[in-house]
């Protein structure tokens, strides 16, 4: 079956998640990805851990499937050479080098658009090509902290709190993906290509929504709520009689079916509840009365109490229990890959669901320069030259 980017080639020279994230997603869809990598150290998540499976970092293993791994020196003459030919016939180059790093050692799209002008560019940094902060260094952690997302994370009187997962780099990734599809899009139209220019900042400030949304329009700074939800009640974590749920009532019709639920139907009716904004004002009263009910029976009574309403709602899962889910098995969110050396790989598998051209998993996370001398001959490099390039640390 034909895979959505069938015969586009994109060369990777990024590191850690966030570009990586990106070309696994377009790996998956059927791209040809070419992994560079230093030609000593590869990819900085190989070294980061544990776990190890086998001497193959868990981190590196989650973002890299669906790839071929080639060792270059780029600060070589050669290694220029090298990866120029590689571009000469690629579709898209995805880079998070700092600002200015690639076009000093000659790699910018400036100057690789002269050896193809078709050539779509997507460089990924912490702050962008231009305002005050384009040449700092931008790491999740700090984006988070900056982008205002901190400040919103956590209890309302503990300290900020940032997200459990790198989510401004994950965040960066999709967002570049959708960037590249535009961008091969106009390419089919009109032939040319482009640079796009995607930073952490910029995706984490754009991912706030409804928050920054409330901000621009009222001037009131947001401030962490815990579990609550700003602008919606009930809407939070609630303790069972055995543990933890979240229930999310989303509109007005929904709090009269929960209210049934809690066998106190007379609450949809009180002036102080009857709308989401007389509940936003009453909170606290409103939390007192469903913890106290909540508080006698188990989560999954409540949950077939609540799913039986049609209340959105779900127990607050571990990893562990998540995966176990019947739900995730049968949606193939773990899939099985083959490995040289990794026994019995389970990944994490794809969101997307395409009916003609759905994603393939056809390529284990490759390991250090797996592919290099078969991408070297590919390039019409002999077995005496690659010799050489060895020798010389060139590759």
């Amino acid at each position: 079956m034909a895979m959505a980017l069938e015969n586009i080639t994109i060369i990777d020279l990024s590191r850690v998640l966030a570009g990586p994230f990106c070309t696994m997603i377009l790996g998956d869809l059927g791209a040809e990805v070419i992994k560079i990598e230093h030609v000593e150290k590869g990819d900085e998540t190989r070294e980061w851990g544990p776990p190890f499976l086998s001497g193959e970092s868990a981190y590196y293993l989650c973002a890299n499937r669906n790839k071929k791994s080639i060792t270059l020196n780029l600060k070589s003459e050669k290694g220029q050479e090298i990866l120029h030919k590689l571009v000469g016939s690629a579709d898209v180059v995805v880079q998070n080098f700092k600002t200015g790093t690639l076009e000093k050692m000659g790699h910018g799209y400036e100057q690789l658009k002269q050896i193809n002008p078709g050539l779509i560019m997507a460089q990924i940094t912490g702050f962008g090509k231009t305002g005050p902060y384009k040449d700092l260094s931008g790491y999740d952690y700090i984006i988070q902290a900056m982008s205002g997302l901190m400040s919103i994370t956590g209890e309302a009187d503990g300290e900020p709190v940032k997200v459990g997962v790198a989510i401004a780099d994950v965040l960066t990734g999709l967002y570049t993906c959708i960037g590249i599809l535009s961008a091969l899009q106009h390419r089919n139209k009109t032939g040319e290509g482009q640079e796009i220019d995607i930073s952490l900042m910029d995706c984490q400030v754009s991912s706030l929504i409804n928050v920054a949304s409330n901000y621009l329009c009222s001037g009131i700074i947001p401030k962490r709520m815990g579990n609550q939800h700003p602008n919606i009640s009930p809407y939070q974590v609630f303790k069972a009689e055995d543990g933890d749920l979240v229930i999310a009532v989303g509109n007005d019709e929904q709090f009269k079916r929960f209210a049934a639920v809690l066998g106190r139907p007379e609450l949809a009716e009180m002036e102080e509840f009857v709308r989401n904004e007389n509940r936003i004002k009453n909170r606290d009263k409103l939390i007192a009365i469903c913890e106290e009910h909540l508080m006698k029976r188990t989560k999954i009574e409540w949950k077939e109490r609540l799913d039986a309403a049609g209340i959105p709602n779900g127990p607050i899962n571990t990893v562990a229990e998540m995966f176990e889910d019947p739900q995730i098995r049968e949606r193939e969110m773990v899939v099985k890959i083959d490995h040289p050396i990794i026994d019995d790989l389970q990944l994490t598998g794809s969101p997307l669901k395409l009916s003609k051209t759905p994603v393939t998993m056809r390529h284990h996370p490759p390991l250090h320069g797996e592919h290099t001398e078969y991408l070297m001959e590919c390039l019409g490099y002999n077995a005496e030259e690659i010799k050489n390039f060895k020798q010389n640390k060139i590759i």
